[in-house]
């Protein structure tokens, strides 16, 4: 956890925000961010001169039917640890999870991209350092995983996923698999480490059940 956030206090009352559709961030998870829209860009710009702090969330409608979208009410703050600027002008971002934050309001600043009110306050123990959990079940999860991966005729690095620690194995699968947006809705908003870890083992398995046609892991 970056030292600059380690109490709700340290958190700004207001975040701008990414609607991105599919696009889960977690505490401790890192999440590579390809910009290239105006609005996004200058949103960048702005948090760059700043505390340097974007919340990524969903849209709760289709971007399809209106430009501003409603969001979800619960979205997860990431603060930009790695930046590089394109030739063709994009920005290349990595953003670092803080802390998942509630949604009390949306603000009108005047700027091209939206910004909210958020309450770190239910999230708290984001903020905390992780712990291991010694009851992981790493076996069923990798099991569930090869299924997943071999029914879709992809591969993995075994041994890393054999030996990385528990959160940040799930924080990967679960912002990497292409879960439906409220598969990855309901893994940003599970309560606890453990009913995180169930959802996710669930999604693997539902998944590789339910989809068809041989293949092979190596």
């Amino acid at each position: 956890m970056n030292a600059r956030y380690r109490r709700m206090e340290d958190l700004p009352e207001t975040i701008p925000v990414f609607p991105l559709t599919g696009v889960l961030l977690l505490p401790r998870g890192q999440l590579p961010l390809n910009v290239f829209e105006p609005r996004y860009l200058a949103m960048v710009d702005a948090v760059m001169s700043g505390a340097r702090i974007i919340g990524m969330i969903q849209p709760s409608e289709s971007e399809e039917k209106t430009l501003k979208p409603a969001l979800s009410p619960v979205g997860c703050a990431g603060r930009v640890t790695s930046y590089r600027e394109a030739d063709d002008g994009r920005y290349l971002i990595t953003l670092s999870g803080l802390c998942r934050f509630r949604v009390v309001g949306e603000r009108e600043l005047g700027t091209p991209f939206r910004q909210v009110r958020a309450d770190f306050a239910p999230f708290a123990a984001d903020l905390a350092a992780s712990e291991e959990e010694t009851d992981f079940p790493r076996e069923r999860l990798i099991a569930a995983l090869k299924t997943y991966l071999a029914r879709r005729d992809l591969k993995a690095d075994w041994q890393s996923v054999m030996n990385a620690p528990a959160e940040q194995l799930v924080n990967a699968l679960s912002m990497l698999c292409p879960f439906e947006p409220a598969e990855k809705q309901a893994l940003l908003e599970a309560q606890d480490w453990g009913e995180r870890v169930a959802i996710l083992t669930a999604l693997l398995e539902m998944a590789g059940a339910m989809t068809a046609g041989p293949a092979s892991i190596n």
